[in-house]
C-alpha cells in the first residue's frame, strides 16, 4: 500500500481513528436531512423515499453547505 501512495504525488492519505463520526462529513448530511425530514408524515414508503431523494438533490446545489459539512470535520481541505 505503501508504494501505491508513493507512486501518486498528488494523493494525500490521512489515517483515521476506526470509529469517528465527528470526522465523517456525511454524518452533517444526514443529520441535516433527518432534520428537514423532521416534521414529514407520508403515507408509504415510496413516499419517504421520493422526500428523501428530493432532498439530497436539493443538497446537491448548494455547495457552501456541502463545504461546512467538510469544513466542520476540522480535517484540512487543501493538500500540503
Amino acid at each position: 500500500m505503501r508504494a501505491l501512495i508513493d507512486k501518486r504525488t498528488w494523493l494525500t492519505v490521512f489515517r483515521l481513528p476506526s470509529y469517528a463520526p465527528e470526522l465523517n462529513p456525511a454524518e452533517g448530511v444526514w443529520a441535516h436531512l433527518k432534520r428537514s425530514l423532521a416534521n414529514l408524515a407520508p403515507f408509504t414508503i415510496d413516499g419517504l423515499a421520493a422526500a428523501v431523494r428530493t432532498r439530497l438533490k436539493r443538497l446537491q446545489y448548494r455547495p457552501d453547505l456541502l463545504n461546512g459539512f467538510i469544513a466542520q470535520t476540522g480535517l484540512i481541505t487543501t493538500p500540503p
